[in-house]
């Protein structure tokens, strides 16, 4: 890769050949998803590291829970938001556009989610999620109450602080190396 094709502005090449598990891994994502996206490659230059990040986002993200897809993108795209994270705007910005099927819901939630037409359920969990990313400190157990009035369970509330903080880590690494999302990621279900 040559430094205008890196993923990031630090010179960190992929690992070449990458072991067999990791290029299936990327084999599955282009197939997937058509591309291999920006992040992965950004950590391929450390399988260790790659590994530990994919198993944690698969885990987070993809993993059962009492959050849908839907809801765990919510929270990635609200807390980039305040993070100002072009990266992961841009990726998880698509994937809300993809999975409620409401362009103008990916939008709201990137510029002021507040602005969005949401249910009691998602006001609660994304007011949790910036209160986390903007003064984790001073949550109370009056914040995690009111998730459960919204009907989150303790579990549920364990996995919206979680999702929360892997986004507020990725957001600031993605930041410190300027990671540049996939250009595909700009056009998908708009």
């Amino acid at each position: 890769m040559t430094k205008d094709t890196l993923p990031t502005a630090l010179n960190l090449p992929i690992v070449d050949p990458l072991p067999p598990e990791t290029q299936k891994y990327f084999d599955v994502c282009e197939d997937k998803l058509g591309m291999i996206p920006n992040v992965l490659k950004a950590y391929a230059f450390d399988i260790d590291k790659l590994d530990a990040f994919t198993a944690m986002y698969n885990d987070l993200m993809l993993a059962g829970s009492g959050l849908s897809k839907l809801e765990r993108e919510m929270i990635a795209v609200v807390v980039s938001s305040i993070n100002k994270c072009f990266y992961c705007l841009t990726a998880h910005g698509a994937a809300v556009r993809a999975l409620s099927g409401d362009p103008k819901l990916g939008e709201m939630l990137v510029m002021n989610w507040r602005v969005a037409d949401l249910p009691h359920r998602h006001r609660a969990m994304l007011a949790f999620a910036e209160k986390i990313t903007k003064f984790s400190s001073e949550i109370a157990e009056f914040d995690r109450e009111a998730l459960r009035d919204a009907g989150f369970s303790d579990r549920d509330i364990w996995d919206i602080a979680n999702v929360a903080g892997f986004f507020n880590m990725t957001n600031r690494v993605a930041s410190a190396t300027d990671m540049r999302p996939n250009d595909e990621y700009h056009a998908q279900s708009r």
